[in-house]
């Protein structure tokens, strides 16, 4: 039996975080995250498109972006990881 769309839905963002998780696991602490402003939308757990003025991409010590790393809100990443959003290593 499926899940209801709305659960279905939050589950995909929380995966997405989670994805983000698992990929940064593998470079310890060598990646930094930048804040890119330029708009971005993502759909949120109602189905809703949601508009952001920016978004973040993370990056590996090269200064190359990791992929599947671009998201656009940086406290579900904290909560993810279990870390403060000031704890970050967030770069201009």
């Amino acid at each position: 039996m499926h899940a209801p769309r709305k659960k279905r839905e939050s589950l995909v963002s929380f995966n997405h975080y989670a994805k983000i998780k698992r990929i940064l696991a593998e470079y310890g602490t060598d990646w930094v995250i930048k804040r890119i402003d330029s708009p971005t939308s993502a759909k949120n757990f109602k189905g809703e498109t949601v508009s952001f003025p920016y978004y973040y991409r993370i990056y590996d010590r090269d200064g190359k972006q990791i992929k599947y790393c671009k998201f656009q809100q940086i406290e579900r990443l904290a909560a993810i990881l279990e870390l403060p959003v000031e704890a970050l290593p967030v770069i201009s």
